[in-house]
């Protein structure tokens, strides 16, 4: 969807340095990121999904996509067997957040497993879980979303094997708890938020600048390659590669899905598109941003792209104003297209969770 059109790709003065944070004081922010989640959004989320205990296995180099969402700031990975468990206590309305694991989780879960006393990894879990008594316990498995189906088949086995008849029977899995634990910012990440969306504006916006492009000489790829640069040299990641392209005509798809490049060099009178994201602080960022190239003596893009883009608003403001809680994607979707086409736009929306 069009979002703004740059009258012109021009030459100025972007700074960054006053937003992105040096190492050190990003594992500050993380940590306090991580903690706050845990202990008030977690809490929330497992009293709505009735998880008495969530327990996450995973290991070094094969990690569950959601311990990455817990991972110290000094770790890059899980270490050995990883097994962290949360337990909600219904009368506290509180999480406990432990590990049992060689190590200490980072400065925000500790590990309380006494190798001295119980070597054996999984009877120490196994003994934490009775002490619990929990009647629901989460595990991360799921047909349906692959970001909470984490748990290998050799540590399910283990665990099973490992386990009493009692706490088997208990065994849910923790699909729908999983999927809210990644899907819910809380209101310190919203804040922190506006500071990536600035950050990824403002890499779109030298991108799409003189500094970057010389019309008429410069390809497509030379942009998506700067961009790269332009995140490593600002010691960012990228969440993933970025994609550059040029809608010249009727003919040509704003968005290249096929992976075939329609036009290369970028010329006077092209509408450019980028779609391009940051990783920063455990966050990410998606945007898609459209610039118009001016032709020679042209001081302003042409009436048809100012109209396109008052349509692409509406669009976005039908779309947008259909999300409602309990409502699904394909429910928003119907209702969208059907009040766009009644208010004579030929809509198209892409979306994806």
């Amino acid at each position: 969807m069009i979002k703004k059109i740059i009258l012109a790709i021009f030459l100025c003065q972007f700074t960054y340095s006053q937003q992105v944070l040096d190492l050190k004081d990003r594992a500050i922010l993380i940590e306090k990121i991580q903690k706050d989640r845990l202990d008030n959004l977690l809490p929330k989320l497992m009293s709505k999904n009735e998880i008495d205990m969530w327990i996450i296995i995973t290991r070094e180099y094969n990690e569950d996509p959601i311990i990455k969402t817990l991972l110290p700031p000094t770790w890059l990975n899980a270490r050995r067997r990883t097994i962290l468990v949360f337990s909600y206590n219904e009368l506290t309305k509180k999480t406990e957040s432990v590990a049992i694991s060689r190590y200490n989780f980072g400065n925000n879960i500790k590990s309380i497993w006494d190798k001295e006393e119980t070597p054996n990894q999984l009877m120490a879990l196994k003994e934490y879980i009775n002490t619990k008594n929990p009647k629901t316990i989460g595990l991360n498995y799921s047909e349906n979303f692959p970001l909470v189906d984490g748990i290998s088949k050799s540590d399910y086995e283990l665990f099973y094997n490992s386990m009493s008849a009692e706490i088997k029977k208990n065994i849910v899995s923790a699909e729908n708890l999983g999927i809210q634990w990644i899907e819910t910012r809380t209101e310190l990440e919203k804040k922190i938020y506006k500071d990536l969306v600035r950050i990824t504006q403002n890499i779109i916006n030298e991108a799409f600048s003189n500094k970057v492009i010389n019309p008429g000489l410069t390809t497509t790829d030379d942009v998506v390659w700067w961009m790269r640069e332009k995140v490593l040299e600002l010691k960012l990641k990228t969440w993933f590669h970025p994609t550059v392209d040029v809608q010249r005509n009727k003919k040509s798809d704003l968005y290249a899905f096929d992976g075939k490049s329609k036009y290369d060099i970028i010329q006077p009178g092209d509408l450019v598109h980028c779609d391009f994201g940051i990783s920063y602080l455990t966050l990410n960022t998606d945007c898609q941003q459209i610039a118009y190239v001016l032709k020679p003596n042209e001081k302003q893009a042409p009436l048809f792209l100012k109209n396109a883009l008052k349509d692409a608003n509406k669009l976005q403001d039908i779309l947008t104003g259909e999300f409602m809680l309990n409502k699904t994607g394909n429910e928003i979707l119907s209702n969208s297209l059907r009040i766009a086409k009644e208010n004579g736009l030929d809509p198209q929306i892409y979306t994806h969770p």
